[in-house]
């Protein structure tokens, strides 16, 4: 009977230490900018590792920082109490407590006796800029300026569905400060690239932009290969091909279909093709595919089983094209489809199980 190892293939978290496909090129250019004075605009569809990437780069700084995702916050004094309590975990309330009294709207506390952490909440959403102005005030006056907080903001594009008015503000209050690194991460990357790159924007040229690829066939190809061998000696590099080409090498995917295969392998031996590990995948989220497929549209139903099969969106005659690309935008806004070299399915078994209809 084959001795089970561990999967050295992880998905569906952050992904770190030796789970981490190397970034050979980004890491230090990341390094580089939050290491300035600078801040980091971050754009990539879903589930290319941004959140991965920036987790190991700011670690690497051996900085103070806090990660919040916007979209956990459902207005400006939602997301001031998310920054504020993170901001609670790397400074002690004794040592900020002061910084209160300058507060225009006070913030209630609660102390909790199990875990002997305070945490704040605001009792007021009419005024959640003012709220959010003190709280991002307030981490800056209290980090030090010789080892300066790290702020991330992921999926910062929802700030746009704030108050109007939110962007201003938070630009107007975040130029001003010299403590702090700035990380904007978004995968919404027209709604990112207007706020970023549209001189009209109140961030126009706000920090350094940078746009997170795929991770190279090779680098990827040597990294799923390496990892394989112990498991499946010379055929490593044969079943690490044909993963990148069913995963259409977008790291989430690639590493769920790796630590899919891995586990099959372990059970069945040389039986197992990397052809049923993504057949195991699709079954078991096959509910998920048919419940988002009766939701679409004709329309987006006839352009991803276009994008499935290859063939050109031009070639469409059921609609008016100028039907079919509404389509097709609608379905990159919600992020069913992403645009690299032409349009390509997020999830790339999705692709595979719209083929097999």
């Amino acid at each position: 009977m084959m001795q089970h190892m561990g999967n050295p293939f992880k998905f569906g978290s952050v992904v770190d230490g030796e789970y981490f496909t190397d970034r050979n090129d980004e890491l230090p250019q990341v390094k580089q900018i939050i290491s300035s004075r600078n801040h980091l605009i971050l754009i990539s569809p879903r589930r290319y590792g941004k959140t991965s990437l920036i987790r190991k780069a700011v670690k690497e700084t051996n900085r103070p920082s806090i990660f919040v995702n916007v979209q956990a916050a459902t207005y400006a004094a939602d997301l001031a109490r998310l920054l504020l309590n993170r901001f609670f975990d790397i400074h002690p309330w004794e040592r900020i407590k002061d910084g209160f009294k300058r507060f225009r709207v006070s913030p209630a506390f609660t102390y909790n006796p199990n875990t002997n952490e305070m945490e704040a909440s605001f009792k007021t959403a009419k005024e959640g800029g003012i709220v959010l102005e003190d709280v991002l005030n307030l981490m800056n006056e209290k980090s030090d300026p010789d080892n300066r907080l790290i702020i991330i903001l992921d999926e910062f594009q929802e700030i746009a569905n704030y108050a109007p008015g939110t962007d201003k503000l938070l630009r107007a209050v975040m130029q001003m400060h010299q403590n702090v690194n700035y990380i904007f991460l978004g995968s919404e990357e027209s709604m990112m690239r207007t706020m970023f790159e549209d001189i009209k924007s109140p961030f126009f040229h706000f920090g350094s932009l940078m746009h997170l690829s795929r991770i190279p066939y090779d680098d990827f190809c040597r990294f799923l290969s390496e990892r394989l061998t112990p498991l499946c000696g010379s055929r490593s590099e044969e079943f690490a091909h044909q993963i990148l080409d069913l995963s259409k090498c977008q790291p989430f995917y690639t590493q769920q279909l790796a630590a899919g295969f891995w586990d099959l392998y372990e059970r069945i031996g040389e039986k197992a093709t990397v052809q049923s590990a993504v057949e195991a995948i699709i079954r078991s989220v096959s509910p998920s595919y048919s419940f988002v497929w009766t939701k679409l549209s004709m329309p987006q139903r006839i352009a991803l089983q276009y994008i499935a099969r290859g063939d050109k969106l031009q070639d469409i005659d059921a609609f008016p094209l100028s039907t079919v690309y509404s389509a097709v935008g609608r379905l990159k806004k919600d992020g069913l489809i992403v645009r690299e070299e032409d349009y390509e399915f997020e999830d790339p078994f999705f692709g595979l199980w719209i083929r097999a209809l």
